[in-house]
């Protein structure tokens, strides 16, 4: 099945069909040792075990609430919320034919992602505390297969973004009002050609002031990022030491309520690196302890959390991917999800997803049979139990 997604567990890989783009990206400082904070390990009922199957976790509001999709063993997509006392409830939006997918939740616990229709076009979909589901499409988006909309973010105001794809297959960024008001805008240096234009960063890309952080492809297939803050206004920006060849440049992942941007850049060489972006512009970059320096390895990032601190996984030389957590201090804590696997350039290792204001860390990781299993990673014992 291809589907749409704001969400892979490739550090800033193309969605599988087109629609939304996103990282699971997805420095100075000491490795700590793993065991700083507990891992618990969960898989949701139903979640197929097979390679490429299982568990994956994308959003974590501040009460501890997770939010995500799994796969079973037919390779159909489900969305599921798992409650902070490990409670899971799934479910499938009501016409999903093709598969339901979450990803970003507000704290209200209301939940945004998206569905496939029988003719594989891609609508937004908003799922609220009680369960009931509302559909979300944008006026402007293509009604062809692949096309559509998805919806990636929302705040605790109740606005929505995401992207919808034009009949031309041209990318563009939403942002819906609580009111059900769509506003449709462009980067000024996004390109027009199919598979281009501008997306939004990921599930964290919008702060609870409605500044969106997004990042574009301009016409010659390089990256770059992008604030628009609430009034509107556009700024473009690229790291400094970015690459600017096709599929290299400046992908934002996260803004928090202090308008503060993490992402990561890919240089002349393929290889991926953190940054942080202050609200005045001043750029940050940085590198995980361990991470590899070839092509397609590095530093990734996923979120900021209010306090500044910033969680993501790194690539190391054998091609194993590991999670982290960077202080606003810049100090490093290196961990692995315990069944992790570790053989070299299989896609396996830890890969967090996302942390909320209490420091708690989402993700999953992929273990020795390519199966996909969630975690939750708090600084102390409890949390919900293991599932």
């Amino acid at each position: 099945m291809k589907k749409l997604k704001c969400f892979t567990f490739n550090s800033g890989s193309w969605a599988r069909a087109a629609l939304c783009l996103a990282v699971c990206m997805l420095g100075l400082g000491v490795s700590a040792n793993a065991q700083n904070g507990h891992i618990i390990k969960f898989d949701v009922p139903g979640a197929g075990a097979g390679a490429w199957q299982g568990t994956m976790p994308s959003g974590i509001n501040d009460a501890g609430a997770i939010t995500g999709e799994y796969i079973d063993a037919s390779g159909m997509s489900h969305g599921f919320l798992r409650a902070p006392d490990g409670r899971i409830t799934t479910f499938d939006a009501p016409v999903a034919n093709q598969g339901t997918w979450a990803y970003g939740m507000n704290s209200r616990g209301v939940i945004v992602g998206g569905y496939m229709d029988t003719s594989d076009v891609v609508h937004g979909l908003l799922r609220t505390p009680d369960g009931k589901f509302i559909v979300l499409d944008d006026p402007h988006a293509g009604t062809a297969a692949y096309q559509g909309t998805d919806a990636c973010a929302i705040n605790d105001a109740g606005e929505i973004t995401g992207i919808y794809v034009d009949a031309s297959g041209v990318v563009h960024v939403f942002l819906r009002a609580p009111d059900g008001k769509f506003t449709t805008f462009d980067a000024p240096g996004a390109g027009n050609g199919s598979g281009q234009g501008s997306l939004i960063a990921t599930f964290y890309g919008l702060n609870r002031a409605g500044a969106i952080t997004e990042y574009y492809l301009d016409a010659g297939w390089v990256w770059h990022g992008y604030l628009r803050t609430p009034n509107g206004a556009i700024t473009e920006f690229d790291v400094p030491g970015a690459g600017t060849g096709e599929w290299q440049g400046t992908l934002p992942a996260s803004i928090n309520p202090a308008g503060q941007i993490a992402g990561v850049y890919w240089d002349a060489s393929g290889v991926n690196h953190g940054f942080l972006r202050a609200p005045g512009g001043s750029i940050t970059t940085f590198d995980a302890p361990g991470a590899g320096n070839g092509s397609g390895q590095g530093t990734g990032v996923s979120s900021n959390n209010p306090a500044g601190a910033i969680t993501g996984s790194y690539t190391d030389a054998d091609g194993v991917s590991h999670g982290y957590l960077r202080t606003p201090d810049g100090r490093f804590t290196i961990f692995d999800a315990p069944g992790a696997g570790r053989v070299p350039d299989l896609g396996e290792g830890t890969f967090p997803a996302g942390n909320n204001s209490a420091g708690a860390i989402t993700g999953a990781y992929v273990d020795v049979n390519l199966v996909i299993h969630g975690f939750l990673r708090t600084m102390e014992h409890g949390g919900g139990g293991e599932r």
